[in-house]
């Protein structure tokens, strides 16, 4: 690289930061004035490009001031999205849920209900963490639909619902198999039992039936022979629930298998 150029990087490179710290300067100087019209004209410029954390700092300082006027509404809404906006899902989940008990009248206050609850949505881990977040965003997006039964949210609130209950009924399968890989297959049994009764319309239903059979046969297979006979049944009787269910599972011929091996057992066991 010639001296040239090196030069003419460093000169550009010093106008940047030139500009940069006069912006910040004129910023500093706005942010010390008493001019609370200025401020919350300023803060709108900031908010509509993009500069959500010097549009946060000036709506925060305008807030008292307009307290009880009508430009109140406007400036606390844009505050809550600046939150949101610079990826505080937390806080902007506060403070729309916060802005709709406040303005409960305001033509915004179905859409801060909706991103109180949709700020939780995006809270919500994969599915292998803790889904604290998940069962709110449920329940929040749920209350949602219930007090706003005729917005044309509705119908995305329960697609993100489905979304959330198919992330936790992955979980529960999970944790399922997670009991099966370790051999603790009377917690794998009941496990799967848990995610068919929490889950009823799981898309894994096959598939748990299917696993709770062989969970029954591996716990009777590695029982003590006194309770061997009866936990031979209990596939039998899991397998006859897998089979009346899903008669063309591609499950079926193994299932069939562990069936017979079942029987078997059971009459050399007497």
């Amino acid at each position: 690289m010639s001296k040239k150029t090196i030069f003419q990087a460093f000169f550009l490179f010093s106008l940047v930061i030139l500009v940069a710290s006069c912006a910040n300067d004129g910023f500093e100087k706005l942010r010390k004035q008493d001019d609370f019209g200025l401020k919350y004209e300023k803060a709108i410029e900031y908010y509509d490009a993009g500069d959500y954390y010097k549009a946060q700092i000036l709506f925060e300082q305008v807030m008292p001031f307009y307290k009880g006027k009508k430009e109140i509404e406007d400036i606390y809404f844009k505050y809550a999205y600046t939150h949101y906006k610079m990826n505080k899902r937390i806080l902007g989940s506060y403070y729309f849920k916060n802005f709709a008990s406040t303005f409960p009248n305001s033509e915004l206050a179905e859409e801060a209900d909706f991103m109180a609850a949709y700020c939780n949505y995006e809270l919500s881990p994969k599915y292998r963490l803790d889904q604290t977040h998940t069962d709110k965003a449920i329940d929040e997006l749920q209350l949602f639909i219930n007090t706003h039964p005729k917005s044309e949210r509705v119908a995305e609130c329960n697609r993100l619902i489905d979304e959330l209950r198919r992330k936790k009924e992955e979980k529960a399968f999970a944790e399922a198999d997670l009991y099966f890989k370790l051999k603790d297959y009377k917690a794998a049994t009941h496990a799967y039992q848990t995610v068919l009764k929490d889950y009823p319309d799981a898309q894994e239903a096959e598939k748990a039936r299917f696993m709770i059979i062989k969970s029954n046969f591996k716990l009777a297979q590695n029982t003590i022979e006194l309770t061997q006979k009866e936990r031979f049944e209990d596939v039998l009787e899991s397998y006859n629930d897998f089979k009346d269910r899903h008669p063309k599972s591609e499950f079926s011929k193994e299932a069939e298998e562990i069936a017979t091996a079942s029987r078997d057992r059971i009459k050399r066991l007497g």
